[in-house]
């Protein structure tokens, strides 16, 4: 299951990278990726050891947050744009 989110975030990713300048893909993995790096030294210490399955998730389920929010502000503009007419 993972190995399949990873390749829609990836995509995601890449697809995003070339439409704008700022977007939610790029931030949401930025902040799943601190987020992450956040749990694992949490769980180093206090855990067993370092683990980088922790990093991945986080960045992966960061970007595909940021899909979302890309999609629900794509449909608020063209709701808007309906609305207008």
């Amino acid at each position: 299951m993972w190995i399949v989110l990873t390749v829609i975030a990836a995509i995601s990713m890449v697809v995003f990278f070339f439409s704008r300048s700022t977007n939610a893909v790029w931030g949401g993995a930025t902040i799943g990726f601190v987020v992450g790096i956040i749990i694992v030294i949490f769980v180093a210490i206090f855990g067993d050891s370092f683990n980088w399955f922790i990093i991945w998730k986080a960045v992966v389920v960061g970007t595909l947050l940021g899909v979302v929010a890309e999609l629900l502000g794509e449909m608020s503009t063209r709701l808007k744009k309906c609305n207008r007419k």
